[in-house]
């Protein structure tokens, strides 16, 4: 039985990565891999930020589920429990403040790395690659390789406040000097209002951004370098994805709200085996496939309150019905007054409707790839009433 390493890279879009079409070259190592890598190129994630997506990478649940609610439901299922209650050892490495102990998330875990007790920065207010990398050195050198393993590793270096190494930056623009504490202020008076008035500045943050992809590119070079020297790589499949991206004004806004649009959901999702030849499957999927996919993987029966299917094996998968939903919030705190906002995706069109205004918008998904022009005029009867049923579903 082969292991299996779940690397999840936070705020990454897809098109940051040559494999969804960028000429960047951002990330070189994750793009040399593809020659043995599986990838979906119509992947989502449940929601736009974190809280709404990582309920579907982990728990395979929507994040309005049970309402509401600020931490994990008692309810829902991590993947970490029926792999472990069939023997399988599982370790999670981490430094993500809503993934932690503290919202439920360290059940199921014989190994679980949060951070949650160690000092940071507001530059860098969580645990940087190199450390995380270092940790899971750490594990696999001692580690006995007596059971199959699941690991899971978490990069947040690609999130906000983007204060990027000269280094990488320069290779993105050279012309942009900027000392760390001024882009650190355009953390503080740029994106965290919302400021879309200045083009160049956004450009500027977006550019920032761009240098913590590469940078983590690299983090995750060093990984699989780990890894290899401990023959991890000959016989684990390992899965790379992201929760979420991040908008730089495409839909009037900065970070990564309460919206469902392709910057903000659609996300990376590549398989790496060196038993595998490079395939593209162009089938919409949704990332809240991933926990019973693993579970089939390791030939695991998947926990009963998951809601996706197993994508397993990956050449019989037939197209489906995918589903999102958030809260329509704007910025990072939530307010009473902020209403969920939910997505279909079906037949090559996904259709969007606000709470907060009842208010419908619908793109094509290939002729609109980037959300631009919509076509809720058009959207039938039928889609309006699945999305309608899946929002009523635990009123």
């Amino acid at each position: 039985m082969k292991n299996i390493i779940l690397i999840t890279i936070d705020t990454l879009r897809a098109d940051m990565l040559g494999a969804y079409g960028s000429k960047e070259g951002l990330t070189p190592f994750i793009d040399s891999l593809s020659d043995n890598m599986l990838i979906f190129s119509n992947s989502y994630a449940t929601g736009p930020y974190t809280q709404s997506s990582f309920q579907g990478i982990l728990t395979s649940e929507y994040y309005l589920e049970y309402g509401k609610e600020k931490k994990l439901n008692k309810d829902k299922t991590l993947i970490s429990e029926p792999l472990k209650d069939q023997g399988i050892f599982t370790a999670g490495f981490h430094s993500n403040a809503y993934l932690s102990y503290f919202f439920g998330y360290n059940k199921g875990w014989e190994i679980f790395y949060d951070s949650m007790t160690d000092d940071v920065s507001d530059m860098y207010p969580f645990i940087r690659g190199a450390e995380i990398n270092s940790k899971v050195k750490g594990f696999i050198t001692n580690f006995s390789f007596s059971k199959p393993l699941f690991l899971w590793v978490h990069y947040m270096d690609v999130h906000e406040p983007y204060i990027a190494e000269d280094d990488y930056l320069s290779k993105i623009d050279p012309s942009i000097n900027l000392s760390k504490d001024e882009m650190f202020a355009m953390f503080k008076d740029v994106l965290l209002k919302r400021d879309i008035s200045n083009p160049k500045q956004v450009d500027i943050l977006k550019k920032l951004y761009m240098a913590k992809v590469a940078e983590t590119d690299d983090y995750l070079k060093e990984l699989f370098s780990i890894f290899d020297s401990h023959d991890l790589l000959d016989n684990s499949t390992i899965i790379i994805t992201s929760d979420h991206g991040d908008e730089f004004s495409e839909h009037k806004g900065l970070s990564h709200d309460g919206k469902m649009y392709s910057e903000l959901i659609n996300v990376p999702f590549l398989i790496y085996d060196k038993s595998f030849s490079s395939n593209t499957i162009d089938t919409p999927v949704s990332l809240i496939d991933i926990p019973p996919t693993i579970c089939s993987m390791f030939g695991v029966g998947p926990a009963k309150s998951f809601k996706g299917k197993s994508l397993y094996p990956f050449d019989s998968i037939k197209p489906y019905t995918l589903y999102g939903e958030a809260m329509g919030k704007i910025g990072h705190k939530e307010k009473d007054t902020d209403r969920p906002i939910y997505y279909i995706i079906e037949d090559g069109i996904k259709a969007i409707f606000k709470e907060d205004g009842s208010s419908w918008e619908a793109y094509d998904t290939s002729d609109d790839p980037l959300d631009l022009k919509n076509i809720s005029t058009k959207l039938t009867e039928d889609k309006k009433n699945k999305l309608i049923n899946f929002m009523a579903r635990n009123k």
